[in-house]
């Protein structure tokens, strides 16, 4: 279900890939436009089930971008260590290959709810308010994990 390493010893069971998508902080999202020109930005998300979930403005260029070519990239850094006497760092990471598509009604919800839980879940209630009165203003989309390889230094 990974990409193919050529450091093999280095790579991560799925198992561990998947938990660093997890537990990781945010990610970096590789998109392109209809021409091919990449664009990667950072943003925050959530995993639920086989998908990793994202939420952004109702207009941008990652929404123009998804929308001419839906396949996707999505990366996640762990833990890092440099190491400047061995010239190298310990690493951790994962990246993630699918096709975004936007989410409506129950998902949406469960994705945004999603998001509160992982940013904030100390505010559920306030997070569930917030949902309900900007919900309208956010578009969410699902990126569904075709593969998943993680690679770590130790």
């Amino acid at each position: 279900m990974g990409l193919e390493l050529r450091r093999t010893d280095r790579g991560m069971t799925e198992a561990e890939a998947r938990e660093l998508l997890e537990r990781g902080e945010y990610g970096v999202l590789s998109t392109a436009d209809a021409e091919g020109r990449p664009y990667g930005l950072p943003l925050s998300y959530c995993v639920l089930e086989n998908a990793v979930y994202i939420h952004c403005a109702l207009e941008g260029h990652k929404v123009r971008n998804m929308a001419a070519n839906s396949r996707v990239s999505f990366c996640v850094v762990g833990a890092t260590e440099l190491l400047p006497s061995q010239f190298a760092t310990r690493y951790e990471s994962v990246i993630v290959t699918g096709r975004a598509d936007e989410v409506f009604a129950e998902e949406k919800q469960r994705a945004l709810e999603g998001l509160v839980a992982k940013y904030s879940p100390q505010f559920l209630d306030e997070g569930s308010r917030y949902i309900a009165a900007m919900g309208d203003r956010t578009r969410t989309f699902r990126i569904s994990i075709d593969s998943i390889s993680g690679k770590a230094r130790r």
